[in-house]
């Protein structure tokens, strides 16, 4: 899945989140929600293109290409901080095959909430390694993320609002509660996303962005 660290979450995903428990309730908004974040790449940021010299960007100076991919998460949400651990791999090829060569690449894994805002970001490196006359190789990297399960709980007057039964004729029988802006605010400011991607220079985030 990609996402964003600008573009706000859909309301699908924002009452989804990850798999959890469910609860149905007659006549309101029925929805599965957990506290644990959705992960994902962040927009722009799965890919990275590494050149010879490193000053160009000329399609015959690529060296090295890698692209993150198949990110899955593995959430604790029992305690009082839910723990995220996500894992991906890195599928890298490279134009030069002579030789055996490890390939350092930073990544990062942010934590983002309502969409948009960034509260927690760590950076670390994954090695890919490539066997001599090897073009193609592939590495696994794993990064963790703490939310406070506090602050993924709704507050128990939003999550009546959202979950109150609604009788035909009644005034607000027809009114989404999601279109109070109190309401939706709250979801939001409940919603977390675990993003990670590769950490880019200024001129490879262009790169990104131009292709």
């Amino acid at each position: 899945m990609k996402s964003s660290l600008l573009a706000p979450c859909a309301l699908a995903l924002v009452l989804g989140g990850c798999a959890g428990k469910g609860e149905v309730v007659e006549g309101g908004i029925s929805a599965v929600r957990s506290a644990c974040p959705t992960v994902g790449v962040a927009a722009g940021t799965g890919d990275i293109t590494l050149f010879d010299p490193a000053t160009s960007q000329d399609e015959n100076a690529v060296d090295v290409v890698a692209n993150m991919t198949h990110v899955r998460g593995a959430c604790n949400d029992a305690g009082d901080q839910i723990t995220t651990t996500v894992t991906f791999d890195v599928l890298a090829r490279r134009t030069r095959t002579d030789g055996a060569r490890d390939v350092t690449l930073p990544y990062y894994i942010a934590i983002v909430r309502g969409g948009n805002q960034v509260t927690a970001k760590r950076v670390g490196q994954i090695v890919v390694h490539f066997d001599a006359g090897q073009a193609r190789a592939q590495a696994t990297g794993e990064a963790t993320s703490y939310v406070s399960r506090a602050a993924a709980t709704l507050s128990d007057d939003v999550r009546r609002e959202l979950t109150k039964k609604r009788k035909a004729g009644e005034e607000d029988a027809a009114t989404d509660p999601l279109s109070r802006p109190e309401i939706r605010q709250a979801v939001l400011s409940a919603t977390f996303e675990a993003l990670v991607g590769f950490q880019l220079t200024n001129d490879q985030l262009k790169y990104n962005a131009q292709r």
